[in-house]
């Protein structure tokens, strides 16, 4: 090979590298920043292929959703109790330029001051809450409040905070064990108000019902009364009805009655003067001596 063809070659490999180092992609899962000698040329590119100077430095950053999980951190409630709050938090990069300026492009540093900036969120509503509330449906309440602050103040890193979600909320191991014996306890206070309650309610009811009894009972031996009291008056008019239309049979019908109640069983015995009134149609058809 002459000295003609390896020029070539030379030529070839230098245009090559050259054109290799001129040329870059971005994909759609990539945010670019184009660099010259430190100084940001350009940030805002579309996935595809673009063009630089072989002096020029291209950095990527990751555009999709980044999730950070922390480690417990301790934090102080308003009852000056303290509590284990296990969190996670997603996030990603909405400006690269600012993203840069701010971090250096370094992905650990945004990660170490956002999860300073949460932290001092947290810390900052939890000290406003007890521990019943942090547990209670208010958490979300009050992570909503959390994220509207903390989201404004990471939004200066080029960075878009999109959650912050608590998986645990723990108690030290130093106070669960007291925490746990109050909570007992006052379980245990509201058992016996309710059972209290219960019984006095129990009682009220039973008082109501032998009053409503006692009454109900007077009243349906009162209407017996009147309507034994009718029946008797009914009956005496009967009686006297009968004993005008017809006085001797009347009095002849009672003394078959009377007779008839003394003699119904065997071995009757009767001690009555001979000249009673009780003998008297015994001795006449008609009643008479």
């Amino acid at each position: 090979m002459n000295f003609k063809g390896i020029g070539s070659v030379i030529a070839l490999l230098v245009a090559a590298l050259v054109a290799s180092m001129s040329f870059f992609t971005v994909s759609e899962t990539e945010l670019a920043l184009k660099l010259r000698f430190g100084e940001i040329i350009q940030a805002d590119y579309e996935p595809g292929l673009h063009f630089k100077w072989p002096i020029e430095n291209v950095l990527k950053f990751e555009k999709r959703l980044m999730t950070v999980d922390t480690r417990p951190e301790r934090f102080l409630t308003g009852g000056t109790k303290y509590v284990l709050i296990d969190f996670f938090v997603k996030w990603r990069i909405i400006d690269v330029d600012l993203f840069y300026r701010a971090t250096g492009g370094s992905e650990p540093i945004a990660v170490t001051r956002l999860l300073s900036i949460i932290t001092d969120g947290l810390r900052k509503a939890v000290a406003e809450r007890s521990i019943q509330q942090l547990v209670s449906a208010e958490r979300s309440d009050f992570m909503e409040g959390m994220l509207v602050s903390t989201r404004e103040i990471s939004s200066e890193l080029g960075i878009d905070l999109i959650d912050v979600r608590v998986k645990r909320i723990d108690l030290p191991d130093e106070v669960s064990g007291s925490v746990f014996e109050r909570m007992r306890q006052e379980r245990v206070r509201i058992a016996k108000q309710l059972r209290a309650e219960g019984a006095e309610r129990s009682e009220e009811i039973k008082s109501n019902a032998d009053r409503e009894r006692t009454i109900l009972l007077a009243e349906a031996y009162k209407q017996s009364e009147i309507i034994r009291g009718e029946g008797d008056a009914e009956a005496a008019a009967i009686y006297a009805g009968a004993y005008g239309q017809d006085a001797e049979f009347y009095s002849f019908h009672r003394s078959l009655q009377a007779y008839r109640s003394a003699f119904n069983g065997h071995g009757d015995l009767l001690v009555l003067d001979p000249d009673s009134e009780f003998f008297d149609y015994l001795k006449s058809s008609d009643g008479k001596k």
